[in-house]
């Protein structure tokens, strides 16, 4: 795919036009412009001069993405820089004439305010002050008659033609106006003066600018960071490696290492190339890649990915992927391609300005040829055709959806939703499927302790006290989650002598003359005796996604403790509002089948992917795409491809800054809960749009006929420029309105669901149990005794709370005490009453 850079495009219609235009390119096969990062990518065969001729042709400016991405997102992030101080200066210049122009024309004209002598007498230097005042604004604002005034020569007009048009009529008209007045004041005439006086309309041009003006730099803003994604990733990349050549180790460039080459990784160094081990064992945190928290072991044969960070052995490896080959390389790819080929999201309003355009103008020139021949005078015939392009001006059709994507993105920001664009603000809400990462989305991304199951005849703090003297001095993650959890009960730890730690068994030491191991069962196996319950016990563990760590002591089992990436104690809340919502949720992660399965019942996904890679995660978006829009919910690095490949990507604000710069919405508050806040926001925020662009387009059918004249033989009602501007801007006043309301969007959880609940609450008032469970000690824990009680016939819903140790289960039909005793102590949890 060849990416080009677009310049000159304002709305969709310049996309649009870019992308036909390059589509009628022999040689083209496919062509997407976005609209949102001026890019465009093109497959085929065509060359890039016949694509850059035909986008020039069109109108526009474009030219191929060379060099390295690190300069041309450079480049391009101070050109956006320029253009949206540009902007910022374009209006504040524009607000210092408009508040004097607004002070004449309307303060002092309709409220009397004071103004100084010599303008208050003399209606003709009104006049022209308002007109120098006006003429200054254009001409600040000249870019919008410019490429306005060039898509109509090109018979493409855009958003830029409407506003052109607008406020052009509306200048015009009060120019003629001015010089009328100034004819009548030389004749003598002052009804004529007072009459044409009313008859200016300085302040609907400049103000119509002015707005305009101001939704441009807002939506400057919202572009600022759209290529951080690719650098963030860019900066992972080691810049060195250490390769052996004839039998020397030398620290080159990672430009220079070849495929084939030998290199080495020392504990704490990030592995260069993609690679396969030769020599050596070690722990590989690839978090970096696949988002999982808990190091991978690497043995001899196993592969290593570049930018993963090497733990704690030396290997030995030899490249295999070297350059634009290696994985990282490859996400960096395809975010890159994702981006360049993600359509935009057309606005209605722009959809329609091509055709809605044309028939203004040819209402306008009807209705003044019309006049003409049926006898009035050329001011008469005149005024019906500047009235229909006065009360057809933009404004309320322009405004329609900036407004409401304003204050939508106001009540998300004040919710901690942030919506990076006004596209990801539409999008989600159409969205039908809705993708979650694991690690770090469902679960908290940090493993703990779910389960302490102790052998016969030892106690707890027994069995935590050598656990955590011997895995104190480990580095691993579970090492690290058990000696918190020791922590956290007082437990102190004691000196452990010869350690040594097992890579993919265990760890092993000396603890007061005796040995201590811990590890996998394998490894305990071979140390002491463990009996049948036990392994049951550890197998129920592993069905949970849990994985159980097995202690001895001189030979002796001192238990089990189970590690696991909990669930979010708002997780399976957030899952089951996206499914009533109509949504269909799907759990993405690297993790095995087993452990996914497990997250995935306790969460009340719809759907589980496990083993699924960085490339594998936005091969599933693709795949989900053809059922429908699609959102990603991620963190890590590696779900930046599927971030970006999906309709909206949302990231979770503890995530990583690449995950948040790859996606369209931020949530600050890392809540999952907040995902179908953002939907339910969105959809509102849809809804206003669409409100507003029905109410602008009816004041349009209905206006337009009335501004030209259509109704003056049947009524004798006459609509003057005046009255047109009037009614164009009360439009615009009843679009703002109608999208405030918006703040009084109820996010999280609706009046209806709410009633549900309480109608369901009292018709079963009468059959509710609380359960009182020892061994809960985490919200993973809660998932598993709430699926366990609700997996009971005649229970209705259950609220189970680890902190409290309880469970309150609400019935609709009758379950005795023991079928609900069961289903609990069969998750390893102890019922006491």
């Amino acid at each position: 795919m060849q990416q080009f850079t677009v310049t000159g495009m304002s709305c969709a219609s310049c996309s649009a036009r870019v992308e036909r235009a390059v589509s009628e390119v022999k040689g083209v096969t496919s062509c997407s412009v976005n609209l949102l990062t001026n890019s465009m990518g093109v497959d085929g065969t065509a060359s890039p001069q016949e694509i850059i001729k035909a986008v020039c042709d069109a109108g526009y400016g474009a030219s191929l993405k060379t060099g390295s991405k690190g300069t041309a997102d450079s480049e391009k992030n101070t050109d956006e820089k320029s253009n949206t101080k540009a902007l910022k200066l374009r209006l504040g210049i524009s607000i210092l004439f408009l508040i004097p122009l607004m002070y004449l024309s309307m303060g002092h004209t309709m409220w009397g305010w004071y103004v100084p002598p010599f303008l208050a007498d003399n209606h003709i230097a009104m006049g022209i002050t308002e007109l120098l005042l006006t003429a200054a604004i254009m001409v600040i604002n000249q870019r919008f008659f410019i490429s306005g005034f060039k898509g109509l020569i090109k018979a493409a007009p855009n958003m830029d033609t409407l506003v052109s048009l607008g406020s052009g009529a509306a200048f015009v008209y009060s120019t003629y106006a001015l010089f009328a007045m100034t004819d009548a004041q030389l004749k003598g005439d002052m009804s004529g003066v007072m009459a044409y006086m009313h008859e200016m309309y300085f302040e609907s041009a400049a103000m119509i600018l002015t707005l305009i003006t101001l939704g441009k730099m807002l939506e400057a803003y919202s572009k600022g960071r759209t290529t951080d994604a690719l650098k963030g990733l860019m900066r992972l990349a080691p810049k060195t490696a250490v390769v052996v050549r004839d039998n020397i180790e030398q620290t080159v460039p990672v430009e220079q290492v070849k495929k084939g080459d030998i290199f080495v990784v020392r504990p704490g160094e990030s592995i260069p190339v993609d690679g396969v081990v030769l020599e050596g064992e070690t722990a590989v945190n690839e978090s970096a890649l696949t988002g999982e928290s808990i190091p991978v072991d690497k043995h001899s044969g196993d592969t290593v990915s570049a930018a993963t960070l090497n733990q704690s052995g030396f290997i030995r490896c030899k490249a295999t992927k070297v350059g634009e080959d290696t994985t990282l390389s490859q996400i960096i790819k395809m975010v890159s391609d994702a981006s360049a080929t993600k359509a935009p999201i057309a606005k209605i309003a722009d959809r329609v300005s091509g055709v809605f355009v044309p028939i203004v103008i040819a209402v306008a020139v009807i209705a003044t040829v019309v006049w003409l021949i049926c006898g009035q005078s050329l001011g008469f015939a005149l005024a019906r055709g500047i009235s229909v392009l006065v009360i057809s001006c933009p404004c309320a059709l322009g405004l329609a959806t900036p407004v409401a994507i304003m204050v939508g993105g106001g009540v998300g920001a004040r919710s901690g939703i942030l919506f990076k664009t006004a596209q990801s603000l539409e999008e989600s809400g159409k969205v039908k499927i809705v993708a979650l990462d694991k690690t770090g989305t469902i679960t908290s991304g940090k493993p703990r302790v779910t389960d302490i199951i102790t052998a016969q005849g030892v106690s707890r703090q027994e069995l935590l006290y050598a656990a955590c003297s011997v895995e104190q001095k480990s580095e691993h993650p579970l090492a690290r989650a058990i000696v918190s959890k020791a922590r956290e009960l007082n437990i102190e730890s004691g000196e452990i002598s010869n350690f040594k730690a097992l890579t993919g068994s265990g760890v092993v030491g000396t603890l007061d003359g005796q040995e201590i191991t811990g590890g996998n069962m394998k490894l305990i196996s071979n140390k002491a005796d463990i009996y049948a319950e036990m392994r049951d016990a550890a197998d129920r563990l592993s069905q949970d996604g849990k994985t159980p760590l097995f202690f001895s002591r001189g030979g002796v089992l001192l238990g089990i403790i189970a590690v696991a990436d909990v669930i979010k104690e708002d997780s399976y809340d957030a899952v089951e509002q996206l499914r009533k919502m109509g949504l269909r949720v799907v759990m993405l992660t690297g993790d095995n089948e087993r452990t996914a399965q497990a997250i995935g019942r306790q969460a009340g996904i719809d759907e589980v992917a496990a083993g699924v890679l960085p490339d594998g995660k936005e091969s599933v978006i693709k795949r989900l795409r053809e059922q429908g829009r699609v959102a990603m919910v991620g963190d890590g690095i590696n779900d930046a491809p599927a971030l970006t490949r999906a309709d909206t990507g949302i990231a979770i604000g503890a995530g990583t800054d690449v995950a948040i710069d790859a996606a369209d919405v931020v949530l600050m508050k890392s809540r999952l809960s907040d995902v179908p806040a953002a939907i339910r926001l969105s959809r509102a925020t849809l809804k206003k749009i669409h409100e507003n662009l029905f109410w602008a387009f009816i004041y349009n059918v209905i206006g337009i006929p009335l501004a030209a004249g259509a109704l003056i033989p049947v009524f004798g009602w006459q609509l003057t420029p005046m009255f047109g501007a009037a009614a164009m801007s009360l439009s615009s006043v009843c679009v703002v309105m109608n999208a405030l309301r918006l703040n009084f969007v109820k996010l999280h959880g609706s009046d209806k669901n709410e009633k549900a609940v309480c109608k369901i609450k009292e018709e079963t008032k009468n059959m509710e149990k609380t359960m009182k469970i020892e061994g809960m000690m985490c919200p993973h824990c809660e998932a598993s005794v709430k699926a366990a009680i609700e997996g009971v016939e005649g229970v209705a819903s259950a609220v189970v709370s680890h902190k409290s140790g309880t469970a309150a289960v609400t019935l609709k039909a009758d379950v005795s005490d023991e079928a609900l005793k069961k289903a609990v102590e069969e998750r390893g949890y102890k019922v006491v009453s």
